[in-house]
């Protein structure tokens, strides 16, 4: 099962929202995968297989064994679907 992460800068509020919808587009999609929202600060000594989270946190996370995906707009669930669709096989 594909292990995701979702995070923002202290784990709580929009890494939740953002949880929400990766989990709500995957399950649209017929993926199946582990989703959890987190600090950037833990989600760097955590294993995952993609980690979703902002253009300003990407770079703290880099090297990390993960794909790091970019959304801008957690709301946006145009802009989550075409993450998905162009960064994890289905």
């Amino acid at each position: 099962m594909l292990k995701i992460l979702c995070v923002c800068g202290l784990g709580q509020g929009t890494s939740l929202i953002l949880r929400m919808n990766v989990e709500q587009a995957l399950g649209e999609k017929g993926v199946t995968a582990d989703v959890e929202h987190i600090d950037v600060s833990a989600a760097s000594s955590m294993d995952a297989d993609y980690i979703f989270t902002s253009n300003e946190l990407a770079e703290s996370l880099q090297g990390h064994a993960g794909k790091i995906i970019v959304v801008n707009n957690y709301f946006d669930m145009n802009e989550i679907n075409e993450a998905i669709d162009q960064n994890i096989e289905q």
